[in-house]
């Protein structure tokens, strides 16, 4: 399955202000954040069983920004997604599903 979905960073977002005064990117932990909250709404499904293993930042959004999300899921386990504003990729990760040790004793 792979879907892609949009998210816009107002110009004026309040992440951004401080972030950095006079050249302002949006904070990578916000976009990552938002990243996960596309992806878990586009799925309609809970995230919290899965982990990031990984996430790569490879380029600044800026506020008022367009980022396109970009994902698909693999065996029901693994969700890999990319972001990109227009051609060029902002961030790279994978989420994984494991199973607690609780439930792999059982």
């Amino acid at each position: 399955m792979l879907a892609t979905v949009e998210r816009t960073f107002p110009s004026d977002h309040a992440a951004a202000q401080g972030h950095f005064p006079g050249n302002p990117i949006i904070p990578g932990a916000l976009l990552l954040s938002e990243a996960l909250r596309a992806i878990e709404t586009s799925l309609g499904k809970d995230l919290c069983p899965y982990q990031i293993r990984s996430a790569k930042f490879t380029h600044p959004v800026r506020p008022g920004e367009s980022v396109s999300i970009d994902f698909s899921s693999r065996d029901g386990k693994r969700i890999s997604f990319s972001c990109k504003v227009g051609a060029t990729p902002v961030l790279a990760g994978e989420l994984v599903c494991e199973q607690s040790r609780a439930e792999r004793r059982s």
